[in-house]
């Protein structure tokens, strides 16, 4: 596979406007994405009719929390010249994937009851802040390696979004996809990884990528912590915002519940498993079936800041998310195959400064460390080789 660098995607606009601008320049990323996802369902064992139906019972959920998000879905959709379900299924193929497992060849509404077989996908992901009293420059710094599919190196997109009632923000996610990790004008940033419990796909809950949409809609951090404790959601995941003004907070969220892990000693790091006691005190860890290097991956992250704590730079960070320990097993993953047959991959190294409205992003950093900087504010070159 040749890697090549996520493509910038600017828009602007009202909702179905700025997605049509998305749907035409992201297009050929877009259908790389539905093919992909639709060949994963197939093999599960789901027609496409099947599928559709999935999805379409999301829509519902979709527009009681922002009817917005669904006019700039069928904007995307228009753009890229692809079905709205299609595209709808990108902003939720979390849940669709997960809950087109446990009902392989039966159409599931997101209100029916599902309990959780264990048959997660082995998604991984390391995530760290450096906050102000740990850095050399006194500014807070925001990452992560996301760990995915290999495919999806070619599916990546960078999308900024100019807009008139709020923050401008950028962020990375995977084309048709209206948010993943990113930063906003605000200096508010969030970025994600994989949790599993006992209590997933027991609810209808919001799709995991529209609540990091919504963060980073938010003018002001308390609203953006607001989003992720309090906004139901249909699985279990873990997610980390911060704030240029010099703090953050890692949020493990059960469907119906979030619990706050603070910074120790200026720095906060999170890998695939439940480390809050309150949590543990109310939920079963299923997710290390599928990932039991997270048991070291975030020790390993955590140990390399802390010897240079109130010297660290952006370049730590990124020493620390290339660390090799125990490959294939290790927080700089490269290609192997999952135990659900897939090969998977460090898909991509985001390295974030919110102060600057900065990010760094290196694809397949295994593999080669290219990064590409893409900036939020006009000053200076939109994306520039590092």
């Amino acid at each position: 596979m040749a890697v090549e660098p996520f493509p910038l995607v600017e828009v602007s606009g009202p909702p179905q406007e700025r997605g049509r601008q998305y749907g035409r320049q992201a297009a050929l990323r877009i259908r790389r994405g539905i093919g992909h996802y639709g060949r994963e369902l197939a093999r599960i064992g789901l027609s496409d009719a099947e599928i559709a139906a999935m999805v379409r019972d999301f829509v519902p959920v979709i527009e009681a929390f922002d009817p917005a998000y669904v006019e700039e879905m069928r904007g995307i959709a228009l753009g890229a010249e692809q079905p709205f379900e299609q595209i709808a299924l990108l902003n939720a193929r979390t849940e669709i994937l997960k809950m087109a497992r446990r009902k392989a060849a039966k159409p599931v509404k997101p209100s029916e009851v599902v309990k959780d077989d264990g048959a997660g996908e082995d998604d991984g992901c390391t995530g760290a802040v450096l906050l102000p009293e740990a850095t050399l420059d006194g500014r807070l710094i925001h990452g992560q390696n996301w760990d995915w599919k290999v495919d999806c190196a070619e599916t990546g997109v960078v999308l900024k979004v100019r807009r008139d009632d709020g923050p401008d923000f950028m962020t990375f996610t995977e084309a048709g996809g209206l948010a993943r990790a990113g930063l906003n004008a605000a200096g508010i940033a969030i970025s994600a990884n994989y949790l599993e419990s006992n209590l997933d796909y027991m609810q209808a809950g919001v799709p995991l990528a529209l609540i990091r949409r919504k963060v980073l809609e938010q003018a002001h951090f308390a609203l953006a912590l607001r989003v992720v404790a309090t906004t139901p959601k249909s699985a279990s995941n873990n997610m980390i915002v911060s704030t240029a003004e010099g703090y953050a907070i890692d949020f493990e969220c059960a469907p119906d519940e979030a619990f706050a892990i603070h910074p120790d000693g200026g720095i906060l790091v999170h890998a695939n498993h439940w480390i809050s006691p309150v949590a543990l005190g109310k939920v079963k860890e299923t997710g290390l079936v599928n990932t039991p290097d997270s048991l070291y991956r975030d020790a390993r992250v955590r140990q390399a800041l802390a010897r240079e704590r109130g010297r660290l730079t952006v370049e730590h960070l990124r020493t620390a998310l290339f660390d090799d320990f125990a490959a294939p097993w290790s927080v700089c993953r490269p290609p192997r195959t999952t135990f659900q047959g897939n090969l998977s991959a460090t898909v991509a190294m985001i390295l974030m400064q919110p102060h600057a409205g900065v990010i760094e992003i290196c694809p397949l950093p295994a593999l080669q460390r290219d990064f590409t900087i893409y900036r939020l504010h006009p000053s200076g070159s939109e994306r520039s080789a590092a």
